[in-house]
């Protein structure tokens, strides 16, 4: 069964308001397919966004003591539905979400090997010690990965902080650097170049899969994750170019097409050892086309969550 879990925490971003993603594709789907959403239960994690009004921000990550308590959250949720048998796809806020469905997976199965597809403007590979902005949303791999790439620290954080971020990544690494892929990042800093560099990992590029075609990136995907039990994919909706829509807090000229996207998303769907899925950072409030975002994101993801549950019934 496909659980859909809403996790609509946005205090990892630096633009307000990806929380109201998943009410953009609601409204979305009443023009398209009004009966998803009264056929899928969404299972709700508690988000705390008003803590943006109680507390003023940490300097080099901002709110992560929230953020920290939310990977607790919604690590339980996934834990929880994966224990189950049954498949979470998760819509999410911001991107820090991210970092508690990969703690999920791994509480749920921490003896089995775990691949993570990050589908991407952006590597997300900062830590509070690498991070210009402070923005957590920045920072979910390095949680994944445990490292805080000190060799490229521009930062002092503080230690509470350093205390939060420590429960973060958790007691032990949850992902290989060697099990990670990710398409479509074309926006980095050098910190994070230099984590890329080190693990040398793939980053399939707009331009490699316009070249080589989406079968060839996914097979691709599938060698480098052919140990992996299960695996993770995290689609970011600034992974499409602007000209889709630019209602999103980090739009990147130069991203993948709307029927890129789709063929790229039904393939990896359909791919068996793939248990998890999600998609994050739709920001109505940020769209200069109405809800564009919001309908380019539904479309995607009712054929996504269609071609997850014929995989099951096969």
């Amino acid at each position: 069964m496909i659980q859909l879990i809403g996790s609509l925490s946005e205090i990892g971003a630096g633009t307000r308001g990806s929380s109201l993603g998943l009410q953009a594709m609601q409204l979305a789907s009443l023009s398209t397919n009004p009966q998803f959403f009264k056929d899928q239960h969404i299972e709700m994690v508690r988000e705390d966004n008003a803590i943006m009004h109680r507390e003023n921000p940490a300097l080099h990550g901002k709110y992560i003591v929230a953020i920290a308590d939310m990977y607790d959250r919604i690590s339980s949720h996934v834990k929880q539905v994966m224990s189950a048998g049954d498949t979470p796809f998760l819509i999410s806020g911001d991107h820090s979400n991210a970092g508690g469905s990969i703690a999920g997976i791994h509480q749920a199965f921490p003896n089995k090997t775990l691949g993570v597809v990050w589908i991407d403007a952006h590597t997300d590979l900062h830590s509070p010690y690498t991070s210009p902005s402070g923005n957590v949303h920045g920072m979910p791999l390095a949680t994944a990965i445990a490292d805080d790439n000190l060799a490229s620290a521009t930062n002092q954080p503080s230690e509470a902080v350093v205390a939060a971020w420590e429960r973060m990544k958790g007691p032990s690494q949850r992902l290989q650097t060697k099990h990670l892929a990710f398409v479509g990042v074309r926006s980095t800093e050098v910190p994070e170049d230099n984590l890329l560099k080190k693990y040398s990992i793939p980053n399939h590029t707009v331009a490699s899969l316009r070249q080589e075609g989406v079968a060839a990136i996914v097979n691709h995907i599938k060698i480098q994750m052919q140990h992996c039990d299960h695996v993770y994919v995290s689609f970011d909706v600034d992974s499409m170019d602007p000209s889709v829509s630019c209602g999103t807090g980090t739009p990147v000229e130069g991203g993948l097409r709307l029927e890129e996207a789709s063929d790229l998303l039904q393939m990896l769907a359909s791919w068996d050892k793939v248990s998890c899925m999600e998609f994050t950072e739709i920001n109505p409030l940020l769209d200069l086309k109405g809800n564009a975002m919001g309908e380019a994101a539904f479309a995607l993801l009712d054929q996504t969550v269609e071609t997850l549950a014929d995989r099951s019934h096969v």
